[in-house]
């Protein structure tokens, strides 16, 4: 069995190398690294090397010629191959330089071998590769001590421990060219069964080395995933910051510009009575603001304090009804602080102040098919009579409104949000309804 190359052992070697170099050339193709190509030439050029044992007498003259060749092609791919794989450009700098000269050498050496051929005879070949097959194996053996003292991990270990198994085996066929086959037939082993061996065994820790380096590049891939997911979510909350540092000073100055008024118009109780409740608001935001997000009850406590502080203000005051559905945890719902705040500041400002009469400002939140809810109605004027008042586009929106609109979207990465606001006058009534939908987990 181990003295006919057509046995099923040989054929099995020789059809699993060629596989092999199917499967990792077509990977060469998908992503264009060098690793894969040299890899998948050097299985090339040891099919091409095996098959002289099987070819028909058409192919004779072929090997007669290039032989020795395929074995220098194989091994000049195996030694780029190798520096790719164990990236010796920059572990092994100086010694890179040598495995640079050395695939040159080989190159040269298939050429000139086809020349010895013609010119000599394959006399002359065996007799120049029986000198230089020692050479190449004891820079190889230096390389290889080299490898694992300098590149201390797992890959140099397998790599060198792969090629080992391939040169002493190989090495072992070799031992042919001193002492004839008889030794090996008499054992009813073919002589270059063991170089059969070594290269089946070798592509296959070669391979399953490749297999760790893909591994480790979906690892590295999917981890930059997640830092990438990381960096967007810090991105996402100094945007959050930002836009919250911007709308927090212009509440602040309406709110001063507020009691300056008071002042002004000599209401000295009022105004005391403004900045105690003005400074308890404060002191609730300040509490807050450490933070990107606030519940929703955190939310309607602030809320709250600043509808009081904002029925002092207009004449008349107003009524402030907030209705809220029993089922939501307002505890566990997320929302940017001071969310709210704009959206009832607008209804106020622009819209019953304008109004003769009773004032009324509903705020109702509810579950609506797994979403959160926030509805704004006010009987004030109307958006579209506010709009021909103050001569405003049909496009601009009030900044604080605008900035909580941007900040609701970067908090839900804009899934889900819907912000819409409708004039709801008729002949008899008028006012503004104020709709804001998003997720509620």
């Amino acid at each position: 069995m181990l003295l006919d190359f057509h046995s099923e052992i040989f054929s099995w070697i020789r059809g699993g190398l060629f596989v092999l170099f199917i499967y990792h050339f077509l990977i060469f193709f998908q992503n264009k690294s060098k690793l894969y190509l040299y890899y998948s030439l050097y299985l090339l050029a040891i099919t091409l090397y095996l098959l002289q044992h099987v070819v028909s007498e058409d192919f004779i003259g072929f090997y007669k010629y290039f032989s020795f060749s395929l074995q220098f092609l194989a091994y000049a791919a195996y030694v780029s191959f190798a520096r790719d794989l164990l990236d010796t450009r920059t572990h092994l700098i100086k010694w890179d330089k040598y495995f640079e000269i050395e695939v040159t050498i080989l190159l040269i050496l298939a050429i000139v071998f086809v020349l010895i051929q013609f010119l000599l005879g394959g006399n002359y070949q065996m007799e120049a590769f029986t000198i230089i097959a020692p050479i190449l194996t004891i820079f190889t053996l230096a390389s290889y001590y080299v490898v694992v003292s300098k590149i201390k991990d797992n890959l140099s270990y397998y790599f060198v421990a792969g090629s080992l198994i391939y040169i002493v085996l190989a090495n072992i066929s070799f031992i042919e060219i001193f002492t004839g086959p008889e030794i090996f037939t008499n054992l009813g082993i073919q002589p270059m069964f063991f170089v059969y061996l070594g290269a089946i065994l070798q592509s296959i820790i070669f391979s399953i080395i490749i297999g760790f380096i893909i591994k480790k590049i979906e690892q590295k891939s999917k981890n930059a995933e997640v830092r990438l997911a990381v960096k967007l979510k810090e991105m996402e909350e100094l945007k959050m910051t930002a836009l919250q540092s911007q709308m927090n000073p212009h509440f602040l100055f309406n709110s001063l510009n507020s009691i300056n008024n008071f002042v002004l118009k000599n209401e000295i109780e009022k105004a005391s009575d403004y900045i105690t409740k003005f400074s308890k608001l404060i002191r609730v935001i300040l509490n807050s603001s450490s933070s990107t997000t606030s519940s929703l009850s955190e939310e309607l406590i602030i809320l709250a304090l600043y509808v009081k502080l904002e029925q002092m203000r207009v004449n008349g005051g107003f009524n402030y009804k907030v209705n809220i559905d029993k089922n939501l945890n307002l505890e566990t719902i997320k929302v940017p602080p001071l969310f709210l705040q704009p959206f009832i500041e607008n209804a106020i400002w622009h819209g019953i102040m304008k109004k003769e009469g009773e004032k009324t400002i509903n705020l109702t939140i509810k579950s609506d098919n797994g979403d959160v809810l926030c509805v704004i109605l006010d009987n004030g004027i109307g958006i579209n009579n506010t709009k021909k008042i103050t001569h405003l586009s049909q496009k601009r929106k009030f900044f604080g409104a605008k900035a909580t609109e941007n900040r609701i979207r970067i908090l839900h990465q804009n899934k889900g949000v819907e912000i819409e606001t409708e004039d709801i006058s008729s002949e008899t009534t008028s006012g503004t309804k104020v709709s804001i939908r998003f997720p509620l987990n």
